[in-house]
């Protein structure tokens, strides 16, 4: 963090805004959202706002608020204002039910919740059985029976002394996607957003505040904080917020009427852009660099939106815990189908099952270190012994590291297949099948077939128009029969209208094996 980390005091949304204050900046595009634009002076106003009117409610530094917001700009004036005030904000996925927000509240123990009006009904069924709720404030109300946010702005004062807070302090927490179970509150610290925009945005992508960024994916999630707030503020660069859907048709406008400079998505995204009709030419876009994580992205979905846009995508890989990316290809360098090198000030190594470093070319699982990883899951105490490892960090991901120093990507460990006795990567598969011009998705697992031996599985989701019946399972078999070892092609094809994803874009295998298992 620069010669920030030497000094005692520091709170991370006081350095976001005033450093863009400082530059001249006051008048410059913030946000461009349904609301309309935002400048970083107008929305200084709004932060410090909402810093005193939490504090009027009376919260104290270190009691969490829950936001359950929708990508408006009242998410970063929350989000931040709860940080200059010295509260922690716990940002929450907007696409959950009322029993995981339940788990997540008392979780959490949030005194406040700042929740959307189109969100709100989730809640109200738990107004009654939330112990250590106080407060409820509601963005886009005109009248309910709840503070509405721009009630709590107008009380507030336009200037506040940011709370004295250090580099080390507690400054926000955020829910692991809860691909494999119950999420996780990944307690992070005030020095962890800056040092991604450090580290990542600023050397890797060269953003600056002539860039205009959009992410499909949302504030709620890791990557799409850093995307859509962290990186942007740390320039002056403009965001722009979109709180709908990201479906091929809205986002495709977005592309073509706001013209950003960065794209941020997901492979599935990426995916739906190219089979819909909706994507602009090459000559009505004005992106310079495209990003994806959340996924690894195939090969043959980065040549395909190459060749349709001329901009490249840089895949990487990131994680609730790491913050954001920590391994990701580079402008110009692109190796397709993997997730490209290092990122400077991070650690990688590989380790197999006896927690050893692999050599070079064997598989094992990935872990990392690096000055962003969260502190710990909250009142999780075995898992985050089995996660943070002192400096280093389990991802659970299964990887390779080449000989040219890129890592391929072969799985989340609880998705590995062992197919007579040998390690077989869902992702390997679903790349290959992918591949075929009649696929749109594709996710393996393992299957017991009469002998009780594992084999692959593919479910496939079928290109639009392309009907899925047993000349396309014929050609999809022979397909990959010559793109992979005959150990490693699926048995068995099954076709559906949809993957089981997690709101950030994952795909949740472990629903399919247990799907499977109850047939």
């Amino acid at each position: 963090m620069s010669s920030r980390e030497d000094d005692p005091r520091y709170n991370a949304a006081e350095d976001l805004i005033e450093r863009n204050l400082a530059a001249g900046r006051a008048d410059r595009i913030a946000v461009i959202g349904e609301g309309g634009k935002t400048t970083y002076g107008q929305l200084a106003d709004k932060i410090n706002r909402c810093a005193s009117g939490l504090l009027d409610l009376g919260l104290e530094m270190e009691q969490r608020v829950a936001l359950c917001l929708l990508d408006t700009v009242d998410f970063p004036t929350a989000f931040l204002g709860a940080i200059k005030a010295g509260i922690v904000p716990v940002p929450i996925n907007t696409l959950l039910t009322t029993e995981d927000y339940r788990y997540m509240l008392n979780d959490s123990r949030a005194r406040c919740l700042i929740v959307s009006e189109a969100l709100l009904p989730k809640f109200l069924p738990l107004m009654d059985s939330l112990p250590h709720l106080k407060h409820v404030v509601v963005s886009g109300a005109q009248a309910t029976d709840f503070l509405a946010f721009d009630d709590l702005l107008a009380s507030g004062a336009p200037e506040f002394a940011a709370a004295p807070t250090s580099a080390d302090d507690i400054c926000f927490w955020l829910y692991s996607s809860g691909s494999t179970g119950r999420p996780k509150g990944a307690v992070h610290l005030q020095s962890h957003l800056i040092r991604t925009a450090e580290l990542y945005a600023h050397p890797v992508l060269e953003i600056d505040e002539s860039d205009v960024v959009f992410s499909a994916a949302k504030l709620f999630f890791a990557y799409g904080l850093g995307n859509g707030l962290t990186f942007p503020f740390s320039v002056g660069a403009t965001a722009i917020l979109y709180s709908g859907r990201p479906t091929s048709e809205a986002v495709s406008a977005i592309l073509k009427d706001e013209r950003p400079t960065l794209f941020f998505g997901v492979p599935t995204l990426y995916s739906m852009l190219l089979a819909g009709s909706d994507l602009p030419v090459a000559e009505d876009l004005n992106l310079r660099l495209c990003v994806s994580a959340g996924e690894a992205l195939p090969a043959e979905l980065f040549k395909r939106w190459l060749e349709r846009t001329g901009c490249e995508i840089l895949d990487g890989i990131g994680s609730t815990e790491m913050l954001h990316i920590f391994l990701s290809n580079r402008a110009g360098q692109v190796r397709p189908g993997t997730s490209g090198r290092e990122i400077p000030g991070y650690g990688l190594r590989i380790v197999g099952d006896d927690g050893l470093e692999v050599p070079k070319g064997e598989l094992g699982e990935l872990q990392v270190d690096g000055p962003t990883s969260a502190v710990m899951y909250w009142n999780k105490r075995e898992r985050s012994r089995q996660t943070f490892l002192g400096t280093w960090t389990r991802t659970g991901d299964k990887y390779i590291e080449n000989e040219d120093g890129t890592f391929t990507y072969c799985g989340r460990s609880d998705d590995m297949l062992k197919v007579g006795g040998i390690y077989v990567s869902p992702f390997e598969v679903e790349e290959a099948l992918i591949s075929h011009e009649s696929v749109l998705e594709a996710a393996v697992i393992g299957k017991a077939d009469q002998d009780e031996l594992i084999k692959p599985k593919a479910f496939i989701v079928p290109q639009p128009g392309v009907t899925a019946d047993a000349v396309l399972e014929k050609t999809l078999t022979n397909f990959t029969a010559e793109k992979l070892a005959p150990y490693k092609r699926p048995r068995w094809v099954e076709f559906v209208e949809a993957l089981p994803k997690t709101a950030t874009g994952k795909i949740q295998r472990f629903k399919l094996r247990d799907r499977e298992s109850a047939r």
